[in-house]
C-alpha cells in the first residue's frame, strides 16, 4: 500500500499534523486520524490541516501484516508537526523504537500537542512525556499500564484525556472522539460539527463518557433514544427538564436515566447540557454576541451561566470564544 505523505499545494502556513506510523500500528486509528485531519474539506470551503505521515523505515509492516505501507516520509518530518500523532500497537508489552521516543521528546521539549491514539499512551509513558500527567488507554490494558507506569495518573474509564498539551483517547473509536474535540478546540463547534457530519458521527461525545457502553439487542418496541434526542435538539431554547425528555419517550425518569447509560454513557441532564453549550459555540460562530441572546436561545438562561458552563467545558470565556471564532476570525 502507497500513500503520498505531504500536501505540498495544500493547506499553506496551516497547523501541522504529522502522524507516525511504526511496525505493527493499528489501521483504524491510522484512518481516524487521516479522516480528521487529512482530508479536504469542501464542506467547509477549506483545509484545515497540513497532514502528513511519516515512519522510521521505507517500508512499515501494519498490525498482524495486513499490509505494507511505504511512500511516506521518514522519521524528520516529525520534527515539523504542531501536533504529533505517536504509534499505537497492539502489543503493548514490545518496547518502542528509541528513534521514535526520541522523536516524541523532542516535539515535547519544543511545544508541539502530543497525541496518542488507545494504545499510543503506552508510547508517550515510555518516552517518559506522561510522568506525573493524567491520560488513558483501552481498559483491557489499564491494569498492564498502571504497573510499569505508576507516576502517571491514569482515568481507565473515559473516552479520552485533554491534559493540554498532551490528549489520549481509549479505545479504537474514541480516536474519532478525540479527532473532533481537537478540531473543536482549533476551528470551534460548528467546523467541528459539519467535519463530524461527513464522517456520520456524533457531533460531540464529552471526554467523561464511559469507555464501555452496553449495547444490547433491542426487544420490541424500539428502546432507540433518536427520536427523543432529535426532538430535544429541536427545543433545546424550551425550559426542558428531564421529566419532559422522559414523558416524551414515554418512560420513567428512572427508565430514561438507565437507557442513556446503556446508549450514551452518560446522564440525560449532562447531554441536555452539553448540547446546549453546543449551540451556544455555534450561535457565537454565526455571529451572535449578545451573550445573553446566546443563552436564552440555547436554552442556558442567562449570560452569567453560559459564563460559567463554557469556562468550564471549553477553558475559555465567551468573549474569548467570540474573539477565537466568530465570523472575524476567519
Amino acid at each position: 500500500m502507497t500513500k503520498e505523505s505531504s500536501h505540498p499545494a495544500r493547506a499553506v502556513g496551516a497547523h501541522r499534523v504529522v502522524v507516525i506510523v511504526d511496525e505493527n500500528s493499528n489501521p483504524f486509528e491510522l484512518g481516524c486520524a487521516t479522516e480528521v485531519f487529512g482530508l479536504r474539506r469542501p464542506e467547509i470551503g477549506r483545509d484545515l490541516y497540513d497532514f502528513r505521515l511519516c515512519s522510521p523505515e521505507p517500508r512499515t509492516l501494519m498490525r498482524d501484516g495486513f499490509f505494507t505501507l511505504t511512500g511516506v516520509a521518514d522519521l524528520e518530518a516529525a520534527d515539523a508537526a504542531d501536533t504529533l500523532i505517536v504509534p499505537n500497537r497492539p502489543d503493548t508489552e514490545v518496547p518502542r523504537r528509541p528513534a521514535v521516543l526520541d522523536a516524541i521528546r523532542r516535539a515535547h521539549s519544543r511545544g508541539a500537542r502530543l497525541v496518542g491514539f488507545c494504545s499510543g499512551a503506552f508510547t508517550l509513558a515510555e518516552a517518559g512525556v506522561l510522568d506525573g500527567r493524567r491520560a488513558t488507554a483501552h481498559w483491557q490494558w489499564a491494569d498492564s499500564f498502571r504497573a510499569r507506569f505508576p507516576s502517571v495518573h491514569l482515568e481507565a474509564d473515559v473516552l479520552f484525556v485533554d491534559d493540554g498539551d498532551i490528549l489520549t483517547a481509549a479505545g479504537s473509536a474514541a480516536a474519532l472522539d478525540l479527532g473532533l474535540h481537537v478540531v473543536r478546540r482549533d476551528h470551534g463547534a460548528e467546523v467541528a460539527n459539519l467535519v463530524s457530519r461527513r464522517l456520520v458521527f456524533a457531533a460531540h461525545r464529552d471526554g467523561g463518557q464511559r469507555q464501555f457502553v452496553e449495547r444490547p439487542m433491542p426487544d420490541l418496541p424500539d428502546e432507540s433514544l433518536a427520536p427523543v434526542l432529535a426532538w430535544a435538539q429541536e427545543r433545546l431554547d424550551s425550559p426542558l427538564t428531564v421529566s419532559d425528555l422522559a414523558a416524551r419517550a414515554t418512560v420513567s425518569p428512572a427508565t430514561l436515566h438507565r437507557r442513556f447509560q446503556a446508549q450514551l454513557g452518560t446522564t440525560p441532564l449532562t447531554w441536555l447540557t452539553g448540547e446546549r453549550l453546543a449551540l451556544a459555540c455555534r450561535l457565537i460562530e454565526r455571529g451572535e454576541f449578545r451573550f445573553e441572546v446566546v443563552a436564552r436561545r440555547s436554552g442556558l438562561g442567562t449570560a452569567a451561566n453560559l459564563r460559567t458552563l463554557m469556562r468550564r467545558e471549553t477553558g475559555i470565556t465567551p468573549s474569548a470564544y467570540k474573539r477565537r471564532f466568530g465570523p472575524q476570525a476567519n
